[in-house]
């Protein structure tokens, strides 16, 4: 007879199979939990501080933003008034310039004034004469002065005085050279002669009423 050398079933796995197995996928999901990384956390105090940091920066170009931008604005006005100046002053200067100009012609206007008025001016005279004085008046000449208007100090010089019963008070009564201005300023004043009114002379108006004291002229 033969015996049967004891074997192994086939059903039956070797010791010590099962756990190999179960170590070996243990320490698979080991490594992927490895490989996947710690889990997502809040920020750190690094990235606060890197916050703060770049804030504090945004404030500080914001604040010399706002710097820059009133040194411009200061500039800016600074330019405008230095314009405006300028301006006032060339029309000044101008102004001045012309005034200087027709006050040398002044004694020319006065000759030909004084032909106009003895009907001297004729002929080529008085188309050289005419076109003179349309010149100096687009350049802004007036001509002021007329008999019979108040006395004024400020555009009138007295060169002749006296007194005369029909006016009630200082008036013109001969213009001996008139005057002349550009815009409001006076380049020469109106010379003139003025009467005053009559001394003790009361106004018309009064010696004309009817005197009612004595209750009128007496009927009879």
């Amino acid at each position: 007879m033969t015996e049967e050398t004891p074997g192994f079933d086939e059903n039956e796995k070797p010791e010590g199979t099962s756990d190999a197995a179960e170590s070996d996928d243990a320490a698979q999901g080991a490594g992927s939990a490895d490989k996947a990384g710690p889990a997502p956390a809040g920020p750190s105090g690094h990235e606060e501080l890197v916050e703060v940091g770049l804030q504090a920066q945004l404030d500080q170009a914001q604040a010399a933003l706002n710097e820059r931008t009133g040194d411009l604005q200061r500039l800016q006005a600074e330019y405008q008034n230095y314009r405006r100046r300028v301006e006032r002053d060339r029309a000044t200067v101008k102004e001045i310039a012309v005034a200087n100009l027709l006050s040398e012609l002044l004694p020319v206007l006065d000759d030909i004034g004084r032909a106009r008025d003895h009907g001297e001016l004729v002929g080529g005279f008085k188309s050289v004469a005419e076109s003179l004085e349309t010149i100096a008046a687009k350049m802004g000449l007036q001509q002021f002065g007329k008999e019979g208007e108040p006395f004024d100090p400020l555009v009138h010089e007295a060169l002749m005085h006296s007194y005369a019963p029909d006016v009630t008070e200082t008036t013109c009564v001969q213009i001996l050279q008139p005057g002349y201005r550009i815009g409001e300023r006076t380049i020469r004043p109106a010379r003139v002669a003025v009467a005053e009114p009559q001394p003790g002379a009361q106004p018309k108006a009064e010696d004309d009423a009817p005197d009612e004291e004595s209750g009128g002229p007496d009927k009879g």
